[in-house]
């Protein structure tokens, strides 16, 4: 039976100052790949250590390596190249990749960072990749004649990195696909066929993030996701979510991925309303069937907000277990 009340982030962490000065340094031909590989690396091993101390069931590698989450697919996929930058949300751009060609797989895009953070913890470490369906939601396609050919030659890439990661030891496997929830009505079904792709014969358990949007769309249909576990953001809509999950239970085959500490505010959340928000979800699922995280990546923020989120966010877990374990339950 799995552990309740699992804690783990969904990817993104802040970038420390020194290696978001090396990356701008970079890009102006004033640092050398090899030194920014090496700060990226030391502030990878940050990330790791910090989640050591924090006490996470399940680590991420912090994606430090990586500047947007469809821009780095798109600067690393044979078939793509980046594109102009385009606002992504607020202050914050990237350069919209344009797919100019058949997309490929030619060798693997994440597993070396992975393996570097693996191999620096006995706890396991998450594989990270971005949706087929996101990735080409968020660029241009110039090259293939529909959406469905494009998204579902993007599945068979990320499902051969998948396949990769597995091979190398990732128990864990996320596709984020924040973009599944755009067109519902037109083409949720293809969200869910290149799913299938990425996962098929892949051994790991795959979970999958949804950020914000019309959720209530998706929801239940989103259940279909052939995915063990759904992440949701919580705490972003003060929890007005679990009402559809109270309309619909929630499959009693997956887990839910519990956003509750919210990364687009700079305050920092209470113990106990963060403990208010799991136990209201408790009403509705079994803890062994609810994983406690952040509603999304954590590069928003400062790297001292997050310690302090994810502290928070730590303490609350332990007194919701503690008053469990206390009941019996």
């Amino acid at each position: 039976m799995t552990a309740p009340l699992l804690t783990t982030t969904v990817g993104s962490f802040a970038k420390p100052d020194y290696l978001q000065r090396a990356r701008n340094q970079f890009a102006a031909g004033k640092v050398s790949a090899e030194e920014l590989d090496r700060l990226t690396r030391q502030a990878t091993k940050e990330v790791v250590e910090l989640q050591e101390a924090l006490g996470m069931d399940v680590f991420v590698h912090g994606e430090m390596e990586r500047g947007d989450m469809v821009g780095f697919f798109g600067e690393n996929t044979t078939g793509m190249r980046p594109g102009q930058l385009v606002r992504s949300y607020g202050n914050r751009y990237y350069h919209k990749p344009v797919i100019v060609d058949e997309v490929r797989w030619d060798r693997p895009i994440t597993l070396d960072f992975w393996k570097y953070a693996q191999g620096l913890t006995s706890k396991p470490v998450k594989g990270m990749l971005t949706g087929p369906y996101t990735i080409v939601e968020w660029s241009f396609d110039e090259y293939y004649p529909s959406r469905r050919d494009a998204v579902l030659a993007m599945a068979r890439v990320i499902h051969e990195e998948a396949a990769a990661l597995a091979h190398a030891g990732a128990k864990y496997i996320q596709i984020d696909e924040p973009a599944i929830h755009t067109r519902p009505d037109a083409d949720f079904d293809l969200g869910v066929e290149s799913m299938e792709a990425v996962v098929r014969g892949v051994d790991a358990e795959f979970h999958t993030h949804i950020c914000y949007g019309d959720i209530a769309r998706i929801y239940p249909g989103m259940l279909r996701l052939p995915v063990k576990q759904i992440h949701l953001a919580f705490k972003n809509e003060n929890f007005e979510l679990l009402k559809i999950l109270e309309q619909v239970p929630f499959d009693t085959s997956k887990e839910l991925g519990l956003g509750v500490i919210d990364v687009h505010n700079h305050n920092v959340e209470s113990v106990r309303e963060v403990e208010e928000g799991i136990e209201r979800t408790l009403a509705l699922l079994p803890p062994e069937r609810v994983w406690i995280e952040p509603d999304c990546g954590l590069k928003t923020r400062t790297p001292d907000e997050v310690l302090e989120k994810l502290k928070v966010m730590i303490a609350a877990r332990d007194a919701v277990r503690r008053r469990f374990s206390s009941r019996g339950e």
